[in-house]
This record gives structure tokens, C-alpha cells and sequence, in this order.
């Protein structure tokens, strides 16, 4: 098995064990303790903490969240995926009290990896139809963690 094959197997395994599971064992086994992620929200740790913190966000929010991933492309030492999260709006989300309803979006996410570990993690769901589903106005964008208010 080469490295990239190591690399699509263990990004599959993030969203089996990590998001549908919520194992946060296999978050310390996957995650470099200081993966870079620039996109959390303000007061979050940041590395491997803050993808635990985003992870349970989620799962709070969406209890039986389900993301699968649908494509998973490998170049060198990153994986890009495009991912499919379905799940039942139960919990806060966003100051947004659970709804009862469901959603079904997609995203994608880069995984850069060292030594088998994610170093650096990006990635971007259709935020905008997750809050369409949910029956609200999307909040400003720099309330949402995952989207870039950046300007150029």
C-alpha cells in the first residue's frame, strides 16, 4: 500500500470514527496535536483541541450526524475529499435552538499529512443551503466556523 493509499484510508477513517462515531481517541491517533486550522471560531483552542472542540459543536448540534466521503483525490502528501454530513438539527447550533429537521449538504476538506499524522486542515460545506434546510437566515459569515470572511 503506498503512502497516499495510507493517507485516503485514514481520511475515510475521520469520518467514520471521528465525526459519525465521535471517537476522540482516534482524533489524538489521526491529528498532529498542533494541526493547523485557521478557521475555528474566536475563543476555540486551536490544534488537535480545537478539531475535538468542532467536532463535538457538531455532534451536539446533530446528534446522529453521518458524513460519508464521496470522492477522495490524493496528490502527494495532501487529500482532498468531498464529503456528504446528513444529520437531524437537535441541539444549539449557532445560538439556533434544535429544529427536529434534517439536512443534507456537502463539502470538501484538504488534508496535508507528516509522518502519517494531519498537519493541516482546511475545508468548506454549503453552509448557506445547511441554513436554508434549517429554516433561518444565514448568521454573518464570520460567525460561522468554515467560512473565510476574508476579502481580496
Amino acid at each position: 500500500m503506498t503512502e497516499q493509499e495510507r493517507n485516503k484510508e485514514t481520511v475515510a477513517r475521520i469520518y467514520g470514527t471521528c465525526w459519525n462515531k465521535g471517537d476522540m481517541n482516534a482524533i489524538d491517533e489521526i491529528f498532529a496535536e498542533d494541526v493547523k486550522h485557521d478557521q475555528f471560531l474566536e475563543g476555540w483552542p486551536t490544534g488537535r483541541d480545537g478539531f475535538k472542540t468542532l467536532v463535538k459543536f457538531w455532534r451536539e448540534a446533530f446528534p446522529d450526524i453521518h458524513e460519508d466521503a464521496i470522492e477522495l483525490i490524493a496528490d502527494g502528501d495532501q487529500v482532498v475529499s468531498r464529503f456528504r454530513l446528513r444529520g437531524t438539527h437537535k441541539g444549539d447550533f449557532y445560538g439556533i435552538p434544535g429544529t427536529g429537521r434534517k439536512v443534507d449538504i456537502y463539502g470538501a476538506e484538504v488534508f496535508r499529512f507528516e509522518n502519517g499524522k494531519v498537519v493541516d486542515y482546511i475545508y468548506h460545506e454549503d453552509t448557506l443551503g445547511l441554513f436554508f434546510q434549517l429554516g433561518v437566515l444565514p448568521l454573518p459569515s464570520l460567525q460561522i466556523a468554515g467560512v473565510d470572511g476574508a476579502t481580496s
